[in-house]
């Protein structure tokens, strides 16, 4: 049951951290399973463009929340709208984080992808089909939004106009999207 042998070596030695494994996350098919709520890196948030940095850390707080709350959620079935819809949510978080063996994605698709989840425009998409949703996102970004991949690729943080093209973009992709 020892999972840290499926953690390469370069994910340690970036960390300059500590690194916490997590069993039922490799069991779900996340490789490397590295529970990013109880991880510690002291050089994590420098190494991130400023764009990854302003998706990433509302993520890593919302797969925090899920946790907790997933976890709390097996001992009883009466919850609130919002911890349903935070739950849900985490749930289409943890899908958009699964990525096929040797099928990276460029920075600037896994910043509209973090940015869409956390902003609730997968909301609404069934779980089963949030990858559908990314890979077309992504062609449809490609073909009618260049610009935005050239904003979320010059290392700035999101500002106002980045964010008004995002919206623009994921709301004009979402009425086209069977």
């Amino acid at each position: 049951n020892d999972i840290s042998a499926y953690i390469p070596t370069n994910v340690i030695s970036i960390t300059d951290g500590q690194i916490y494994v997590q069993g039922d996350l490799f069991n779900s098919g996340f490789r490397p399973a590295i529970n990013v709520g109880t991880s510690v890196s002291r050089v994590g948030g420098a190494a991130q463009t400023g764009a990854m940095k302003s998706v990433s850390g509302k993520m890593k707080l919302e797969l925090a929340q899920y946790a907790e709350l997933a976890a709390f959620s097996q001992f009883g079935s009466d919850l609130d709208t919002a911890t349903s819809a935070t739950l849900e949510r985490g749930k289409r978080t943890y899908e958009v984080l699964k990525q096929p063996q040797y099928d990276p994605l460029p920075e600037p698709f896994e910043i509209l992808t973090i940015w869409a989840v956390t902003n609730g425009h997968m909301d609404s998409i069934p779980v089963e089909k949030v990858r559908d949703f990314e890979t077309q996102f992504h062609q449809f970004v490609k073909r009618g939004h260049p610009k935005l991949i050239t904003l979320l690729s010059n290392g700035e943080k999101i500002n106002e106009d980045t964010t008004k093209e995002l919206e623009k973009a994921v709301t004009a992709f979402k009425k086209t999207f069977k």
